[in-house]
């Protein structure tokens, strides 16, 4: 499926313009279509699955620049390969798998910055901690001595973003301005720009 090189310019401007960064989601994405993106100067990308970005970025080794985060649910079970592939891990979303990646604290792994995934929407469907559960859990994370950098969210399919961008904004006013707030996505990176988001995953979009 070829990149749309028009839309993704447009949507990059917009984005540089209010000082936010640009995550480009490749699942699905062939290796051909990722090496296309790196020779247009972008490096940042975004994986759902632990070992399907195993399989295509093993194997793309001609840009040390990249930055790979993961944005799906994470396997207690696939955390310690997790560890050694992402820069970035921004889905954890309970007391287990915090627990599972302190075992490798010690050991030498890519990942150095983790978000807390909240579930905005309180969607049964979806990972993520409750917006109530989120404070606690952060607080764990730092008595623990895990760093969390960031919180990232998707909002319920099909309602008005609106009101859950702007709880996720008080949620990480509330705890520390500095937090990463990762929101938005294809159909609602306009909305999620107005709350001040710090990082936009764009995927489909620009795949057509």
């Amino acid at each position: 499926m070829p990149i749309n090189t028009e839309i993704l310019e447009k949507i990059n401007e917009e984005i540089k313009a209010k000082h936010t960064k640009l995550l480009i989601v490749t699942k699905t994405r062939t290796e051909e279509e990722i090496l296309e993106l790196v020779s247009l100067g972008f490096c940042n990308f975004g994986e759902n699955r632990v070992q399907e970005a195993e399989k295509k970025f093993s194997k793309i080794t001609v840009n040390n620049k990249i930055k790979l985060s993961l944005i799906g649910p994470l396997q207690s079970n696939k955390v310690k390969q997790a560890l050694k592939l992402f820069d970035v891990i921004q889905s954890i979303d309970r007391i287990k798998i915090i627990d599972e990646i302190l075992k490798y604290k010690n050991e030498k792994t890519k990942t150095k910055n983790f978000y807390i995934q909240i579930n905005i929407g309180k969607e049964n469907q979806k990972s993520g901690v409750t917006p109530n559960e989120f404070e606690n859990m952060y607080k764990y994370c730092i008595d623990k001595g895990l760093n969390i950098n960031g919180i990232m969210c998707i909002p319920p399919q099909g309602k008005d973003p609106t009101p859950f961008f702007s709880e996720m904004k008080m949620i990480r006013d509330k705890i520390d301005k500095n937090l990463i707030l990762s929101m938005g996505m294809s159909s609602d990176y306009k909305t999620a720009l107005d709350y001040q988001s710090n990082e936009i995953r764009i995927g489909s979009l620009i795949f057509s």
